[in-house]
């Protein structure tokens, strides 16, 4: 990859056990272990959980008094309830598209110790790669819904305190028509206090050729152009059907060749769309080809307004996967529902066992 691949630095992580540092790094405030049947709830009494991931139900002090019904779930064989047959089932998490029965076969056991465990939570933790590339995106993605109008001068602010941070990638800004998005009108001035920042690639939002053009002008030297999985989002967002997005996207890609410019590919509503629901894979696939085909080094894949769930990105990545290659993918995923840090999961456990390095689009808000 051409951009910086920062290390996760979970051998830097404070010391915690498997269970907890599961716990740390999952999206939910309070997530019980799946053999406590707390279905997403806290049960230790007279706790309130907060945002700190607090509640851990293996401390000792609260197992004996709490948590009685621990050791009757244990106990039960399967056939002695309809909930011990659901969580038998529930056991089973989906790896890349199927069905993987490794956990059932430890935590249906009685005898299933700690040590198993561990060694499980340790399978699924080495199956991430040591290395991401981040695209740092706040300056433009972060920034364009805003309603208070951001000064020119905190957002050139903004962009040098990223690039002081060691990010190698910060999009800038987004050269459209000030009358779509107002907070970003002042692009060219943006672009221009910035473009010579070392060391540093600073793509922009190109959403066709007379955006690509004045961001050239403004000393930009890398551009980005934005499709839609969805017909209604496209029509809404950049006011034309996908195809004619993509007419215009080829005369931007056209002009970029001649001049050498690298021009990065996204496809918004690969999840889900706010008007249409569901996005088939199918579709967010035949977006990603075109863009891929028409020059895109890159085609970063976005859950706009964070509908997806690992069970539907693995399909949609494994889609997107059979006609671009893994390499030339990234991925860009909302917290609207909080499955933002699953998603990322998942999409690390592909690239992984394709021993590849995965670029993360990373917002700051």
């Amino acid at each position: 990859m051409s951009s910086l691949e920062e290390p996760l630095g979970l051998d830097k992580l404070p010391s915690m056990n498997t269970i907890d540092r599961i716990q740390r790094f999952s999206s939910g405030s309070c997530r019980p272990r799946v053999d406590n049947l707390g279905m997403g709830n806290c049960w230790i009494e007279g706790r309130s959980c907060s945002t700190s991931n607090s509640c851990n139900e293996d401390d000792e002090e609260y197992t004996a008094e709490t948590f009685p019904w621990k050791r009757q779930t244990r106990d039960l064989s399967p056939d002695d309830s309809f909930s011990q047959k659901t969580l038998i089932k529930g056991r089973k998490s989906m790896k890349f598209g199927m069905i993987d029965d490794s956990f059932s076969d430890c935590q249906t056991s009685p005898k299933c110790h700690t040590k198993d465990l561990q060694g499980l939570a340790y399978k699924y933790l080495n199956s991430i790669p040591k290395f991401v590339k981040i695209v740092e995106v706040g300056p433009r993605d972060g920034l364009q819904n805003e309603k208070n109008i951001v000064p020119t001068a905190v957002k050139i602010e903004l962009i040098h305190r990223l690039a002081s941070t060691g990010l190698s990638v910060i999009e800038a800004t987004s050269f459209v028509s000030p009358k779509w998005v107002p907070q970003l009108a002042d692009a060219k001035d943006v672009m221009q206090a910035v473009h010579n920042l070392r060391g540093i690639r600073l793509p922009v939002l190109t959403p066709n050729l007379k955006g690509f053009e004045a961001a050239i002008a403004a000393g930009a030297r890398e551009v980005a152009i934005f499709a839609s999985a969805s017909e209604s989002f496209s029509k809404s967002n950049i006011n034309c059907s996908i195809e004619e997005s993509l007419i215009r996207f080829q005369a931007v890609t056209h002009a970029a060749k001649q001049l050498s410019i690298p021009v990065r590919g996204y496809v918004s509503c690969v999840a889900g769309c706010p008007v249409e629901g569901p996005i088939p894979p199918s579709k967010v696939a035949y977006v990603a080809k075109e863009l891929y085909d028409m020059g895109c080094f890159e085609i970063s894949l976005g859950d706009t307004i964070g509908v997806g769930t690992p069970g539907t990105v693995v399909p949609m990545l494994l889609a997107v996967m059979a006609v671009v290659p893994i390499d030339k993918i990234a991925v860009h995923f909302h917290d609207t529902y909080g499955q933002s840090l699953p998603n990322i999961l998942v999409s690390l456990q592909v690239s992984h066992q394709l021993n590849i390095a995965w670029p993360l689009d990373m917002l700051v808000f």
